[in-house]
């Protein structure tokens, strides 16, 4: 039961303790950063490999400090996965799979309280509540089927519901604060999570090849997938205006359409076929395009939703196991993380393992920026755009 979001929930053996906000806060550690109040918009990048996560200021278009977890008292295999930033920009959040637990920081990078819970993977800062989603690593062997539902103001894990399905991974927040969602790396289903009332509402999707309800984008000759084959749907991505949810198909290469004129139904109206394992999409800010990392095939398709079509492929530079992308806030620069784990891109800098961080024009589709982070660059986040008016 999620109603209210009772203080204290004693779900599973890993929920925690009530406790007051001092007891989960940290003090500032050893090597924070100075404070980065007068910096413009900044995004956090999890570098996965590196133990550490790189603060980039937008404006400038630069790695303006590198958080090493080992000075906060972490260790060398904390592997950190996602980050989340507050709606205000306050604090900021990292999962760390290798640690078990969700770190808090202010923008001073001070650490000032974490929360222990299973392999946790994406995590997700509700825009309207005082809520962390956090859900599970896909690299977890056999993880919890449920995510974990953090207050954010004092870090306590206050519940963990259950979503009735193997390995959830992918996780969005609806525009209306209401509902949630989640989807499964191991069946072709999404669960709708009404965050007042507790119902989880489950939808099946069709796999690759199945018929679809009313298809947005034909696919071309040659393109058919194999006949019931999963997808592994890896991340969502809502549309600023909240009506349209797309997910990434890893296995299946497709872009999965869902429709969220019923927030708690969502209905699926097609899907795009792009290949390469579609990974972390994201929205422009105006809902035009959704931009989306093809993992395997080192490269960006942009979709044009007005009738769901690529318009355009981009690869180049930097460009080596794209894992997630994030605009900026205005629209005016798509930044794509890149794991570069397999040595595609040969970094120029000192670090021969790096990911990268490139950053790609939005208006002519160049990419104008590659910037060198910690090895296997993974989740990103900046502050959400805000809906068109």
């Amino acid at each position: 039961m999620i109603a209210g979001l009772r203080p204290c929930s004693l779900v599973a053996a890993l929920a925690l303790a009530c406790a007051s906000p001092s007891a989960r806060t940290s003090p500032p550690a050893a090597g924070a950063s100075p404070a980065l109040e007068g910096q413009g918009p900044l995004l956090y990048v999890a570098n996965q490999n590196g133990a550490s996560v790189s603060i980039i200021d937008l404006g400038k278009r630069a790695e303006t400090a590198r958080i090493d977890l080992q000075a906060l008292g972490l260790g060398p295999n904390a592997k950190p996965h996602d980050t989340a930033v507050d709606p205000d920009g306050s604090h900021w959040y990292v999962t760390l799979i290798g640690e078990n637990r969700v770190l808090k920081l202010d923008r001073s990078n001070r650490l000032v309280g974490q929360v222990e819970m299973e392999v946790p993977g994406l995590v997700v800062s509700h825009p309207t509540r005082d809520l962390l989603l956090v859900g599970r690593s896909m690299t977890a062997v056999d993880p919890p089927s449920s995510i974990a539902l953090i207050r954010r103001s004092d870090m306590t894990l206050v519940d963990e519901v259950d979503v009735l399905f193997p390995r959830p991974h992918a996780l969005a927040a609806g525009r209306d604060g209401r509902w949630a969602y989640t989807a499964s790396l191991a069946v072709n289903q999404i669960a709708a999570i009404d965050l007042e009332g507790g119902d989880v509402n489950l939808v099946d999707v069709p796999a690759a090849g199945e018929p679809r309800e009313e298809p947005v984008a034909a696919e071309p000759a040659g393109a058919r997938h194999a006949a019931h084959s999963a997808h592994t749907l890896v991340e969502f991505a809502v549309s600023p205006d909240g009506g349209t949810m797309v997910a990434g198909g890893e296995v299946s290469g497709d872009l999965v359409v869902f429709d969220l004129s019923d927030p708690g139904a969502p209905r699926v109206t097609g899907a795009v076929p792009l290949g390469g394992a579609p990974w972390h999409p994201a929205f422009a800010p105006d809902g035009r395009y959704v931009w989306v990392p093809l993992h395997r095939a080192d490269a960006v398709a942009v979709v044009d939703v007005s009738g769901w079509k690529v318009v355009e492929r981009i690869r180049g530079r930097g460009l080596a196991q794209p894992h997630a992308v994030q605009p900026s806030p205005d629209g005016r620069w798509i930044f794509v993380s890149n794991n570069n784990t397999e040595g595609t891109y040969t970094p120029q800098g000192d670090d021969p393992l790096a990911g990268t961080l490139v950053v790609i024009d939005a208006e002519t589709r160049r990419i104008v920026d590659v910037l060198e982070v910690g090895p296997n660059a993974a989740g990103i986040e900046t502050l959400p755009a805000r809906p068109p008016r």
